[in-house]
């Protein structure tokens, strides 16, 4: 089939989606490039293919290690969710959930902070604090707070009272037995252990 085939094109999506899903990130790699060179390139006013091409290529990216990539391609992603939609739609919300989430896997830790103390609020209020999205952005408050080299006592604490928190969320929406209440219930382990580990100090 020629380039401009819209068929080929989304077949080689599906194709770099399946290798990605099993575990071949280096196969899917330039399969997802090749998918996101020819939206580029023939259908150019089709924003929402690109931006998911280009989402899925991130994640892809984040898997190899190239993490600056990734996050480059994510804050772009952003910008453009934020210029077309808004903050305050779902898409620009999940996109600035993508990342806190990229940040922080590149220990960007500063930039993760600042960007949860500006989103949470608005996932709050637009998507509620059951939303899986927010309680994502509530998990990554916990990581950041805890892996942070220059996390304090308050900080341990503050990880500590939202794991928590987040956790009688999280059992309530999924169940006790849910992987996501697992995960929680070990960042609350984590943040207990933390706060120990500072003892009597102020």
């Amino acid at each position: 089939r020629p380039e401009t085939d819209t068929v080929r094109c989304n077949a080689m999506g599906v194709l770099g989606d399946a290798l990605f899903s099993n575990q071949r990130s280096a196969e899917a790699l330039p399969v997802l490039e090749a998918e996101l060179a020819l939206n580029l390139r023939y259908w150019s006013r089709n924003e929402e293919n690109i931006l998911s091409s280009q989402t899925n290529l991130s994640t892809c990216l984040g898997q190899l290690g190239r993490r600056d990539e990734a996050l480059v391609l994510i804050r772009g992603i952003h910008a453009r969710r934020v210029a077309t939609l808004g903050d305050s739609h779902a898409r620009t919300i999940q996109s600035a959930s993508n990342v806190i989430v990229a940040c922080t896997n590149s220990s960007r830790f500063a930039e993760a902070k600042r960007l949860l103390l500006e989103q949470l609020p608005i996932a709050n209020r637009v998507l509620g604090e059951d939303h899986e999205v927010t309680l994502s952005m509530q998990r990554n408050v916990v990581i950041n707070l805890l892996n942070d080299p220059e996390s304090t006592k308050d900080d341990a604490s503050q990880a500590e009272r939202t794991a928590r928190s987040a956790l009688t969320v999280v059992r309530r929406v999924f169940g006790a037995k849910h992987p996501q209440t697992r995960v929680m219930e070990s960042w609350l382990r984590h943040a207990q252990n933390k706060l120990e580990t500072f003892g009597d100090d102020p």
